[in-house]
């Protein structure tokens, strides 16, 4: 095997024909300013590589189903290992998967508590247990000599079918008589039962007395009975009746649990899932709130907002005046003044119940009787059998996720819930965070037979969990859904799974691992990254975090600049390689040369704050936080100590609800004050600017437009009588009709992949020959897409209603991409800027709250230090900013930090610092002030 990995002649995306070698074993880290060709360099070449490779080696059939890989632009590479690409894609949007079920720990867990759990009866709550043949004879015999008793034996209940052979059989075995469907037969010949018919077949063992010498009759009969009763008897002696088992029954009242196993305690299947909600734990319902649109207006004026259900369709105004007129109530009442009974009759129909209905048919007025469905039954019917997806959007707009009412969320039919350990069952051990469970787990006391059952089966769970902390996870639970985990931590939890699966030999490419993390939980990560590599595997990181680059055994620094400035390898080594080279960016912040500056004068509070009161969204404990107005304010602390929650979960949804008029889902709170001193919220997340390859930042900042109109008054396009319209690739006229203004076209190979394809036609260029002959000092439409963003700044430097738009998007640092550039193709980081840059092109009110959550993702220091100008210059204008930040250049630059802890999970969610950078520093409780010191000194 080759000591190292050895690219040569790399050209994917902007790489200029680059050779690099990497070595094997280490963990190398490759950075640069955002838009290098970091990822380039890793994903689409390095691991694009290994992915075809290992495909290629595959038999046809085999490749059939898992597709064909083109060969990445690069002449060789050598030395390549079989390769696992550890991205930030969220690890599954199926609501089925949780945190355990992806790290697999649920899985053991199921194993133990099958093997270790007792169950408990839900009516007596008493701990039930198996008894053995023995173990009942033994009771029985307890009873005092000459006691008489019966041993009946429920063999059948509530079954179909004929059990002449059966009947016959127990006849054989000396069983006296049976008791089915209530009534006593003899069995002294076989019975002929109706086959159609549900029957409750019991035996009946009777004329026992209690003597000394009855045991070996007695062990025969409870043999043979409970082979034939699924391990169940009931004993009736002195008038009283006691159950016995062999299986779980409660000796009380009879509850019984057919099977512990495995599978018992597993959502997934119909043997464990709640069978109201298929083990999903929530159902969709219609949201009465989303129903009515505004409680002041009456049913005539519009107040119910209900697909098909408007005041002025046949079936509303019928209906609606059939109910006022029962309840003899104006139709012209407000929703808010209807009487309750009748608001409920509306939405959710009379209950079988005939109402008196007037309607004109045929010129003529009819009055008849008729039942009424109700508003939201009539909705939930519609969707659940309607094949329209135009109609079942319509409907989802209304509906709403709430806990299943049968298990309450649990997942689990309640036999699974029953069975504890320790006084849980699986689901609240679940419900504890990774920190918990693992306490847990070591406080278990167990015998010797109980050690060898589960001495495996801990190994394991010990060994995730333990993974799933290293990297900083320790505040999540395993119940968590994985669609709502973030990109970072959905990376982690992949990582933990892979360190869990002890491959050596492999090599690793993770995209910023680092992100989300607090610099404390950092410290972990890299310790779990060495430990990856120590297993004799190579660790490649694209990285921009400085402690990440500072521990990696070999730097890759890729640049000097982003886009067409990029795309060389500027230096590679150590920390002093980096230094050492004049090229590199990233060099001059490692040295001190660059850096960002700590603001020598904090801003004043002097506008207030927006007071939330009672903040108890999820891990919250009920706290009151103030966050100043007119300045810069970081949200800081560790990992899950509940930022999101605060911000994202409560502030940004009830601003908007309150000042935008959205109607988005509010967290839990009791109140927040002081929004009218603001005039709107924009939030700007790393969400994609657009679905298709058809949105770009030319589309989404709306510069298109002007680009459009600035060609429809050239000579050329009004001599032709175009007119904006003729210049888009998405409507019919000017584009290209073969490929629709895509530029490329879909070609279906059957049983192989689809492939895509330059159109034939227009090469790509998505207009037709007409229009691309209209030109704009020399250029065509598709030229101006096919600019960079900074060459588009000289091009239009005449026109400043399009220069200004494209000057903003160049300050946020995205002067290397294209005008026309894909929306797929943007990183999460990279669509944040485009927003940002959409909102700072805006003329500003001086009166808006900006939310960003982790604006820092996919940023390098450079880049960091342009977002810092920009930010400064968005307050500058009166504006509020709320900043979720990990990223200490940010946090010391803030005016004001509100930091969130003191841990992760249910040992977060209160204060532990609020003031500005200098203040929480001195605050000994704050972590993130411990790590703040070092930056602001």
């Amino acid at each position: 095997m080759l000591k190292d990995i050895v690219i040569k002649g790399a050209r994917e995306n902007n790489l200029k024909n680059i050779d690099v070698t990497i070595p094997r074993g280490k963990l190398v880290v490759l950075t640069g300013v955002s838009g290098s060709g970091k990822s380039t360099l890793a994903f689409d070449t390095i691991f694009a590589e290994g992915q075809r490779r290992y495909i290629e080696s595959l038999s046809s059939y085999a490749r059939m189903f898992l597709g064909q890989m083109s060969k990445p632009d690069v002449d060789v590479i050598d030395g390549l290992s079989p390769s696992i690409s550890i991205d930030q894609k969220t690890t599954s949007h199926n609501p089925r998967s949780t945190v355990g079920t992806v790290t697999e720990i649920y899985d053991y867990l199921r194993l133990l508590y099958a093997h270790l759990g007792t169950p408990y009866c839900p009516n007596c709550h008493k701990p039930i247990s198996t008894q053995t043949i023995d173990d009942i004879i033994n009771q029985i015999m307890q009873l005092e000599v000459g006691t008489k008793i019966i041993i009946t034996a429920p063999v059948v209940r509530g079954k179909k079918g004929r059990f002449d052979k059966e009947l016959a059989s127990w006849l054989k075995d000396g069983y006296l008589r049976a008791k089915i469907d209530g009534q006593d037969y003899m069995l002294d010949e076989p019975i002929t039962l109706d086959k159609n018919i549900k029957h409750n077949i019991y035996l009946v063992i009777d004329r026992l007395v209690i003597k000394p010498d009855l045991n070996t009759r007695l062990s025969e009969s409870l043999e043979n009975a409970l082979k034939l009763t699924n391990g169940v008897v009931i004993v009736e002696a002195n008038g009283a009746e006691t159950l016995y088992s062999t299986n779980h029954s409660c000796p009380e009242c009879g509850y019984s649990i057919e099977e512990i196993a495995p599978r018992l305690f597993s959502f997934n299947t119909p043997f464990g899932a709640c069978p109201r909600c298929s083990g999903l734990g929530f159902r969709q319902v219609i949201d009465e709130n989303k129903i009515i649109k505004d409680p002041n207006l009456s049913l005539m004026r519009g107040a119910i907002n209900a697909s098909g259900w408007a005041y002025d369709t046949g079936m509303g105004n019928m209906f609606y005046r059939a109910v006022a007129n029962y309840f003899k109530v104006d139709i012209s009442t407000p929703v808010k003044d209807l009487p309750k009974p009748m608001l409920n009759m509306v939405l959710y129909g009379t209950n079988g119940e005939k109402l008196d209905v007037t309607y004109r048919f045929k010129g003529e007025m009819v009055t008849t009787k008729m039942k009424f469905e109700g508003i939201i039954p009539n909705l939930e019917r519609r969707y659940r059998e309607t094949n329209s997806e135009f109609a079942k959007n319509e409907i989802g707009k209304y509906l709403t996720e709430v806990d299943c009412d049968l298990c309450h969320g649990n997942r689990l039919k309640p036999d699974a819930l029953n069975v504890k350990i320790n006084n849980l069952n699986i689901i609240e051990l679940t419900d504890l965070s990774v920190v918990k469970i693992k306490e847990f787990i070591d406080s278990l006391t167990l015998n010797e037979t109980q050690k060898q059952i589960a001495e495996p089966i801990l190994k394991e769970i010990k060994a995730r969990l333990n993974f799933l902390i290293n990297v900083g996870l320790n505040y999540l639970t395993l119940s968590r859904s994985a669609g709502t985990l973030s990109g970072g931590e959905a990376q982690r939890i992949r990582l933990a799974t892979q360190i869990g699966s002890g491959l050596t030999g492999v090599l690793y490419i993770l995209d910023e691992p680092s992100i989300g993390l607090h610099q404390r939980d950092n410290d972990r990560l890299l310790e779990t990254l060495k430990n990856l590599r120590d297993l004799d595997n190579t660790v490649i990181v694209v990285e921009h975090d400085e402690d990440t680059i500072r521990a990696a055994d070999h730097i890759i620094d890729i640049g000097p600049y982003a886009g067409v400035h990029g795309g060389e390898i500027v230096a590679q080594g150590g920390v002093s390689d980096l230094i050492a080279s004049p090229k590199s960016i990233t060099g001059k912040y490692l040295s001190g040369e660059l850096k960002i500056n700590t603001p020598s004068v904090r801003r004043e509070i002097k506008n207030g704050f927006i007071e939330i009161k009672g903040a108890k969204q999820n891990n919250l404990k009920n706290i009151n936080v103030n966050i100043p107005i007119g300045v810069i304010t970081a949200v800081t602390g560790v990992s899950g100590s509940g930022k999101s929650s605060l911000i994202n979960e409560i502030l940004y949804p009830t601003a908007s609800n309150t000042l935008n008029r959205s109607s988005l889902p509010e967290g839990k709170f009791k109140e927040i004050k002081n929004l009218d001193k603001l005039d709107k919220v924009i939030n700007i997340d790393q969400s994609p600017i657009g679905r298709t390859p058809r949105s770009n930042p030319a589309t989404y900042t709306n510069v298109f437009n002007d680009i459009r109109e600035l060609f429809s008054k050239t000579v050329d396009a009004k001599e032709r009588g175009y007119n904006a319209g003729r210049f888009s690739f998405n409507i019919s006229g000017g584009r290209c009709e073969n490929c629709s203004g895509a530029g490329i076209n879909k070609i279906e190979m059957f049983f192989l992949p689809d492939v895509y394809v330059t159109c034939d036609v227009c090469g790509g260029k998505r207009y037709n020959k007409e229009t691309l002959e209209v030109k704009y000092k020399g250029k065509s439409i598709y030229d101006v897409l096919d600019m960079t963003i900074s060459e588009a700044v000289e091009f239009f430097e005449n026109v400043p209603k399009i220069r200004n738009k494209l000057e903003t998007l160049n300050e946020v640092g995205l002067g290397y991409i294209k005008l026309g550039q894909p929306a797929t193709e943007l990183s999460g980081g990279e669509a944040q800027r485009v927003k940002l840059a959409t909102e700072l092109s805006k003329r500003s009110t001086g009166k808006s709250l900006y939310i960003l959550d982790e604006p820092t993702t996919g940023l390098s220091m450079y880049d960091v230090d342009k977002l810092v100008k920009l930010l400064n210059k968005l307050v500058a204008n009166g504006n509020t900013i709320v900043i979720i930040e990990h990223n200490l250049d940010v946090i010391k630059m803030a005016d004001y930090i509100i930091d969130l802890g003191p841990e992760g999970g249910d040992q977060g969610g209160t204060i532990v610092a609020t003031g500005t950078p200098e203040e929480v520093c001195k605050n000994s409780k704050s972590i993130t002030g411990k790590y703040l010191k070092s930056y602001l000194n």
